[in-house]
């Protein structure tokens, strides 16, 4: 058997083992390892991937993963989430779906500090989906709006997604959150316009909620100085050269539990599921890095990512035309499985191939990252749409796909500005 129809077979395999429903990471270390004991022989096959696990498993840049998600964790628990929600709602409440434009807001500043998709709309969706329907939100505009929230997770710092690229195909872990800010932010805020707009051209959608007085919302801001302060120290510390990307993770999950020790926000109760949840998600993340290594070995071996890069760079089309190939098979990916899997499946088949074509591996990255966490809210399967159904059952997922559609317009404007000025995202890398 060639290695090219070795390498095609094991793809296809994959695939199949994903839709049974094995887990992702398992299903990547099964037929990696299957497909190097089949090209290589087994003990060959075994050495090689103990080493390549070894190394990535034993990189300091690791530490960044499981220090990021426990300061999440604990501004999560320690309920600094929902003073952040609390102070969104007292500044853009009184606007035609100003709750939405909160749930936007707070979703963009959580994600900065939690760096999941699945855990900003769990957060968010929580705490806003009961507002929404106190205020009489058109319950399409409220799923639609919570779904589109958290997909911001996967591109403000520190995002898990980026950091897991990072190590994957040895990129800057700083250059890549200092290439995401602006485009996350610039997401972010059409989204919250995109928000206003929809509800004031249909009041009914979003009807206007309680007006704070100005007093009312300065005192509210108190409740952002925690999240603020460990923004500051953590990223923009990281960003400035303060500390490292490691330093940068470690003070910012001991400044959060500091800062919750002494506003006595944070109980044994909530520490100990802060710790059992980065356990948790952790363990998910690493297995996911440990598959990703085997199965990315294996296709290098069969040289499969530079014979695909050769054969497509030799046919005579613009690259422009295979990027947006590419970008269409992301967003179905994306659209089909968690992102951050499929992420972790295809960067050692199409980052090789978008290199040979001439883009930069960082502008590459964070297009790729855009694209893939729209697919979140892609039907057939968009996973933010079924965390929302899971959240209120009375929001059906068809609800959920409506209310995103709006959201799609400032998405696709971003996506497509980026690819016409590549300088927008590489200008602060």
């Amino acid at each position: 058997m060639s290695p090219m129809l070795l390498a095609v077979l094991s793809i296809v395999v994959l695939l199949v083992l994903i839709f049974l429903r094995m887990p992702i990471s398992f299903a990547l270390f099964a037929v990696g390892l299957s497909g190097m004991v089949i090209f290589a022989g087994p003990g060959a096959a075994l050495q090689l991937i103990a080493s390549d696990i070894y190394r990535q498993a034993s990189s300091y840049s690791m530490v960044v993963i499981p220090l990021f998600i426990f300061m999440g964790q604990v501004i999560f628990n320690s309920g600094m989430s929902t003073k952040l929600f609390n102070s969104a709602y007292k500044w853009l409440g009184h606007f035609p779906g100003g709750v939405a434009a909160t749930t936007i807001a707070a979703s963009a500043a959580f994600s900065a500090v939690s760096g999941s998709n699945a855990a900003a709309t769990a957060t968010m969706g929580a705490i806003a989906i009961p507002e929404m329907k106190k205020y009489g939100y058109d319950k399409k505009f409220a799923g639609g709006t919570v779904a589109i929230g958290g997909t911001l997770g996967i591109l403000i710092p520190p995002s898990t997604a980026l950091i897991i690229i990072a190590v994957q195909s040895e990129q800057s872990i700083t250059t890549l959150f200092r290439a995401a800010l602006f485009p996350g932010v610039l997401v972010g805020t059409l989204l919250v316009i995109t928000a206003l707009v929809v509800a004031w051209r249909k009041p009914a959608l979003g009807p206007v909620g309680p007006k704070a007085t100005w007093g009312e919302r300065f005192r509210s801001l108190g409740g952002t100085v925690e999240i603020a302060v460990i923004f500051v120290f953590a990223v923009v510390g990281m960003f400035v050269g303060w500390f490292t990307p490691t330093e940068a993770a470690g003070v910012g999950a001991a400044g959060a539990v500091l800062i919750a020790v002494l506003t006595r926000s944070l109980t044994w109760a909530a520490f100990r599921r802060s710790v059992t949840e980065t356990l948790r998600i952790s363990a998910f993340v690493v297995l996911l890095v440990v598959g990703a290594v085997a199965f990315g070995r294996f296709l290098t071996l069969t040289r499969m990512p530079f014979e695909l890069a050769d054969s497509v760079q030799a046919l005579p089309v613009a690259p422009v035309v295979v990027l947006l190939i590419v970008l269409l098979i992301y967003l179905l990916g994306g659209a089909l499985m968690d992102g951050l899997g499929f992420l972790v499946i295809s960067i050692p088949l199409f980052f090789p191939l978008l290199s040979a074509l001439g883009y930069d591996l960082v502008w590459t990255t964070i297009i790729v990252a855009l694209v893939t966490t729209l697919g979140a809210v892609t039907p057939p399967i968009g996973v933010n749409a079924f965390i929302v159904t899971g959240i209120d059952p009375d929001i059906s997922i068809v609800d959920t796909f409506r209310g995103v559609a709006p959201y799609f317009v400032p998405y696709v404007l971003v996506i497509a500005a980026f690819i016409v000025w590549p300088g927008l995202i590489l200008f602060a890398a």
